[in-house]
C-alpha cells in the first residue's frame, strides 16, 4: 500500500526543490530539477514554469527505504490555497517546509491549522540551513512556540531500521506504554519505532529534520523519518466495500472531465458502477476509464486498491470533497474562502454567455472561484484569493481556449450576519403548490457559517420535509440585506412548517425557505463583516519605524517587533484586507526589494458603524427590489396566487406561533 505524502510550505520556502530531491533520492528521477532552471518534474505546466511557482498540485511515486510512497507537491502561494486545502484530503502525512531564514510565516500557520483540523500527521523540514542568515535553532523554537507543535528533532544519523536509544528515550518521556516497556526490557528498536510511528500518526509528536534542499542536505534523513514513522501498513485490506474521496477535478483538452480519487477502502475497476452523491439523493455512474497520473503523464490502471490515488472518467458531477461508493455523500465546505471579487472583462468576440461557460468549467476545477452572473447587467464576476490568481486565470483562459480577458479592480468580499434573534416566515402557494416555513434566525459563533437544527416535531411536519428544508437552508449562499453580501455566522432553527397532502412539491419548500430567511433578515439588526489578514512584515531596521506607523494608520494591530540575528526586524499582527491589499507592493518599493510581507486570512470582524453606513450607501443595495431574493410571500385566493409584502405576511400565515 502506498503512503501519500503531501509537501506544504509558504511560498519560496523551498518546497518544490525539496520535492525534486525526494524524487531523485527516492529513485524516480535521474537528476533533481531546479525551479530557476524551469526543468522540475512537478511544475510541468507552462504557466507554472513561466512564473516559477506551483499552481496545480501534482503527484509522483517514489520509494523511501524500499517502501512505496506517492508525493503531492502543493502550491505554496496563498492565492492558490484552495488547491492546497484539497490536496490535504488525499494525503496520509505531510512534510511542512519552513525556511530557516524567513522562519514561521503567516501562511505557515494557515497550513498547520488545516493539517491539524484534518488530523494529518506532520513532519517538519527546516530548510535553507546552509545560508549565512539562517537560524535553525530559532526556527525550531518558533515552530514550538507559534504552532504549539511537540517537535522531535531527528539528526543526520537517524535510521529507519533503528531510531537509536537517545531518540527512544525522548519518545518514552512522551508515552507511558513505551516508558514502561523501556524500563522493564530496555531498548527495543522495533518497539520504539512502532510506538514512535503511533505517536506521529496520532499527531502527538512531529519529527523535525534540519537541512538544505538545494544541495540535498537532510533529504536522506527525511526519507528515513518517513519510512520509520509515516509508512502505511503493508497488509492488504479485506473485502471492504469500495469507498473513495474526490480531491480534485480536471478537464482534458478534448473536453473530458476527470475526477481524482483517494481510495479509502475496497477496490475500483473500470466499467464498475459507483454510487455518487447528487441533489436529493444518490446516482450511479459507470467508470469509463481508470488511470494513474505521475508528473503530468498517465497510464491505464486495471485496479485501484486502498490508499491508491487514481483518476476516473464518467462519475457525473461530483465535486472535490465528495465521498463516492459506499456511504456516498457530499463533502463538507472548504475552510478557506476567497476575500476579493473582480469583474471579468471581455471583448465582443466573447459574449457573456460563452464567457460564463468557460468560467464555469474553471469553477469546476476551482470551486472557490465563485463565478456570479448578473442577468440584468450581463456582467460576470469571479471571487479570488488575490491578484496573482487573477493573472493565472487570465493565462489559463488564453492557453486552453484562446480567450482574451481582463479584470476590473479587485473589491473586498464583505459578509453579513445578525446581532439579534428573529423569527422569519415564508409562504409559497401559487395555484396547485403549497409550503409554509417558520425559522428562527439567531447569531452564530464567529466562523461557523450557516448552521441548521430543528425544534419542529415530526407530528407537525414529516421528517422527509424537514430534511428537505435543511437542504434548502444550506444549499444556497443567502444574501444579507445591508449590501447584498453573503450571509454567515447564523444559526437557523426550524420552528414549524406545513405541507399539503396533494399539492406540495419539493420546490415549494425551497421557495418558502428562501422567503422565510429573507423575511427574518428584514427584521433583524444586520452587521457588516470585513475580512482581516494576519501578517508578518520583515525589513531592515531603518524601515521598521515606517511599518510600525503604517499599521495603525490602516486600522491594524501589531505585536512587539522581533529583531533577528541579521539585524532585520519582523513585525506580526492583523489588519483589514481592504487597507492592506496594496501594501505588499508599497512595502517592496520602500524596501527596494529587501522588505517582505506575508499575508494569510485571519478572520472576519464587524465593521465600525460609520464604515458600515458608508459601504451600505456606496453599494446602494435595496433588498426589496432584489427579485431573485425576495422577502415577500405568495398566498392563494379564488384559484390564483397573489404576493404579500414581507411586513404584512406574518398576519396571513396559516400557522400562528405563540
Amino acid at each position: 500500500m502506498e503512503t501519500v505524502v503531501g509537501v506544504f510550505a509558504h511560498v519560496d520556502a523551498g518546497k518544490t526543490t525539496l520535492s525534486e530531491q525526494l524524487l531523485y533520492r527516492g529513485g524516480t528521477l535521474r537528476r533533481a530539477g531546479r525551479v530557476d532552471s524551469g526543468d522540475t518534474c512537478l511544475d510541468h505546466d507552462v504557466i507554472e514554469r513561466s512564473r516559477g511557482i506551483t499552481v496545480f498540485a501534482d503527484e509522483v511515486a517514489f520509494t523511501a527505504c524500499g517502501l512505496p510512497f506517492r508525493l503531492i507537491d502543493t502550491p505554496g502561494h496563498a492565492d492558490f490555497s484552495g488547491e492546497m486545502e484539497r490536496s490535504i484530503w488525499a494525503v496520509d502525512c505531510a512534510v511542512l517546509v519552513v525556511s530557516c531564514v524567513e522562519g514561521v510565516q503567516a501562511h505557515t500557520e494557515t497550513v498547520w491549522r488545516l493539517l491539524r483540523q484534518n488530523d494529518v500527521p506532520v513532519v517538519f523540514f527546516l530548510n535553507k540551513a546552509d545560508l549565512p542568515t539562517a537560524d535553525a535553532a530559532g526556527t525550531l523554537a518558533a515552530v514550538r512556540a507559534r504552532l504549539g507543535a511537540d517537535v522531535l528533532a531527528c539528526g543526520p544519523d537517524f535510521c529507519a531500521a533503528d531510531i537509536g536509544e537517545a531518540l527512544a528515550e525522548e519518545l518514552a518521556a512522551r508515552d507511558e506504554t513505551l516508558m514502561e516497556d523501556y524500563l522493564v526490557r530496555g531498548y527495543d528498536a522495533q518497539a520504539a519505532r512502532e510506538r514512535g510511528a503511533a505517536l506521529v500518526r496520532a499527531g502527538l509528536v512531529c519529527p523535525a529534520v534540519v537541512g538544505a534542499a538545494l544541495n540535498g542536505t537532510g533529504v536522506d534523513t527525511l526519507l528515513n523519518v518517513l519510512a520509520a514513522f509515516c509508512a502505511a501498513p503493508q497488509e492488504e485490506a479485506g473485502d471492504a466495500l469500495f469507498r473513495a474521496r474526490v480531491y480534485k477535478v480536471r478537464h482534458e483538452k478534448n473536453g473530458g472531465r476527470i475526477v481524482f480519487l483517494k481510495v479509502l477502502a475496497g477496490r475500483l475497476r473500470p466499467k464498475e458502477n459507483v454510487a455518487c452523491p447528487e441533489k436529493g439523493g444518490t446516482a450511479y455512474y459507470k467508470v469509463n476509464g481508470l488511470r494513474a497520473y505521475s508528473g503530468g503523464k498517465s497510464a491505464p490502471l486495471a485496479e485501484a486498491g486502498p490508499g491508491t490515488l487514481c483518476a476516473a472518467a464518467g462519475l457525473g458531477r461530483v465535486m472535490p470533497g465528495d465521498v463516492v461508493g459506499a456511504d456516498a455523500r457530499p463533502g463538507m465546505p472548504p475552510a478557506l474562502r476567497p476575500l476579493l471579487s473582480a469583474q471579468v472583462l471581455a471583448g465582443p468576440e466573447l459574449p457573456p454567455r460563452r464567457l460564463l461557460e468557460l468560467l464555469r468549467e474553471g469553477e469546476d476545477e476551482e470551486p472557490l472561484l465563485g463565478v456570479e452572473f448578473s442577468e440584468e447587467l450581463q456582467r460576470v464576476n469571479v471571487q479570488v484569493m488575490g491578484e496573482v490568481q487573477l493573472e493565472v486565470l487570465q493565462a489559463v483562459l488564453r492557453e486552453r481556449y484562446g480567450a482574451e480577458v481582463s479584470f476590473g479592480p479587485c473589491g473586498v468580499l464583505y459578509r453579513e450576519t445578525i446581532a439579534n434573534a428573529v423569527v422569519g416566515c415564508g409562504h409559497f402557494e401559487p395555484l396547485r403548490h403549497y409550503a409554509e416555513v417558520h425559522l428562527r434566525l439567531s447569531p452564530g459563533a464567529p466562523g461557523s457559517g450557516i448552521t441548521f437544527d430543528s425544534e419542529c416535531h415530526t407530528d407537525v411536519l414529516a421528517q422527509n420535509w424537514q430534511n428537505l428544508i435543511r437542504t434548502h437552508v444550506l444549499e444556497k449562499s443567502h444574501r444579507g440585506v445591508l449590501t447584498g453580501a453573503p450571509l454567515t455566522d447564523v444559526r437557523v432553527t426550524l420552528l414549524a412548517g406545513r405541507a399539503h397532502l396533494k399539492h406540495t412539491e419539493g420546490g415549494d419548500f425551497r421557495q418558502a425557505v428562501y422567503r422565510a430567511v429573507r423575511q427574518g433578515l428584514m427584521q433583524a439588526e444586520s452587521v457588516l463583516l470585513e475580512p482581516w489578514y494576519s501578517f508578518t512584515a520583515e525589513a531592515d531596521a531603518a524601515l521598521a519605524g515606517r511599518i510600525l506607523s503604517d499599521i495603525p494608520r490602516m486600522g491594524g494591530r501589531y505585536e512587539a517587533p522581533v529583531t533577528g540575528r541579521d539585524g532585520r526586524v519582523a513585525v506580526t499582527g492583523t489588519c483589514p484586507v481592504a487597507q492592506m491589499q496594496a501594501y505588499a507592493r508599497e512595502l517592496t518599493a520602500l524596501g527596494k526589494g529587501r522588505a517582505q510581507l506575508s499575508l494569510a486570512f485571519e478572520a472576519y470582524h464587524p465593521c465600525t458603524p460609520a464604515q458600515q453606513q458608508h459601504l451600505a450607501e456606496q453599494t446602494g443595495y435595496d433588498p426589496e427590489r432584489d427579485v431573485e431574493n425576495t422577502p415577500d410571500s405568495v398566498f392563494c385566493s379564488h384559484g390564483a396566487g397573489y404576493p404579500v409584502k414581507w411586513n404584512e405576511a406574518p398576519a396571513q400565515m396559516h400557522i400562528q406561533l405563540k
